[in-house]
């Protein structure tokens, strides 16, 4: 880490809300990662949060910063981000958008007075269903735009590759594809844009001697959409895999880094206006900022103005 960025670590506040498993993974994959000074987990259960802070403080005499509870929402004062993970977990055979009810009530509750004590923080908001929550929070905070920023398609997008780098025979970081849309079962891969060193997936595929077939891509993509589904079937959560892109996501904020991040963004999308959805983002310590939009083909718009319009559908039933 640059010396400049390595002193403007020793500065950072980040703040949790919600120490449940992905708020407290998020929270050790953070102090691992040595980019905040800071880390200050608030639950409505202080008793078990305070244990994981308690906890996480051994692993904080290698990691060089300090772990604590808030005593309130008073404590996100002075935050560089505040991470909201806090909600209703989505349970086996539920989809994201069966939470939003709850978890809207709860935002309802929360979000007012994170911005009362930090309004000049940035909020990233993981609590699903993400897009409509990241719309709420918004509304609620009364923040600019590009402060508020859901984590999005972040974690399809890193699915995506990993399933695209397995069929290929690549590391999943020298493959360039994405997912955007929603959050959830509407999302949609951009075939038309993903590339391997520089190389349409087909012209790669022909390259390197091997058979394109769509149907078998296909199958990458059904796969990252029921990647979260799978994992809570089988153990009742995911945590790791989010609480890592979260960590990804804040490292360009406090870096001021410019690093392109699907994340989810109020905005107007394939002519939907006032809906939150993902697209590729630069973020910096502005926060989120959608500086050139993607080159999609007549199908792909097509399928963007599905998924918005699909977010924008419950966004309606939820004011």
């Amino acid at each position: 880490m640059p010396a400049s960025n390595a002193a403007n670590v020793r500065s950072i506040k980040i703040v949790i809300v919600g120490a449940g498993s992905v708020g407290v993974t998020t929270a050790y994959a953070l102090l691992l990662s040595g980019l905040a000074a800071e880390i200050v987990l608030i639950d409505i259960d202080t008793n078990r949060a305070l244990g994981e802070a308690i906890d996480m403080s051994h692993a904080a005499h290698y990691a060089q910063a300090r772990v604590r509870v808030g005593d309130s929402y008073d404590d996100c004062a002075g935050a560089t981000a505040v991470i909201v993970t806090a909600g209703v977990n989505q349970k086996p055979g539920q989809t994201r958008m069966d939470l939003v009810k709850t978890n809207y009530g709860l935002f309802k509750s929360i979000i007012p007075q994170i911005a009362a004590a930090a309004p000049d923080t940035i909020l990233i908001i993981a609590t699903n269903p993400v897009d409509v929550l990241t719309h709420a929070a918004l509304k609620l905070s009364g923040f600019p735009v590009e402060r508020v920023i859901g984590s999005g398609t972040a974690m399809d997008t890193t699915r995506f590759r990993h399933e695209l780098g397995k069929q290929f025979g690549v590391n999943p970081r020298n493959v360039h594809a994405v997912i955007i849309g929603e959050h959830g079962d509407s999302q949609l891969p951009v075939w038309s844009l993903a590339s391997i060193a520089g190389m349409r997936l087909r012209d790669y595929a022909a390259q390197k001697g091997i058979p394109y077939d769509q149907e078998v891509m296909d199958g990458c993509s059904q796969r990252t959409k029921d990647a979260a589904y799978e994992i809570i079937q089988r153990k009742g959560k995911t945590n790791y895999g989010v609480a890592s892109v979260l960590v990804s996501i804040l490292e360009p904020i406090i870096t001021d880094g410019d690093a392109l991040v699907t994340v989810s963004r109020v905005g107007t999308y394939a002519g939907v206006d006032d809906v939150a959805l993902s697209m590729p983002c630069k973020l910096n310590r502005a926060g989120a900022h959608q500086d050139v939009p993607l080159l999609l083909d007549e199908k792909e718009k097509e399928l963007l103005k599905q998924s918005a319009e699909s977010i924008k559908e419950v966004l309606r039933a939820c004011e």
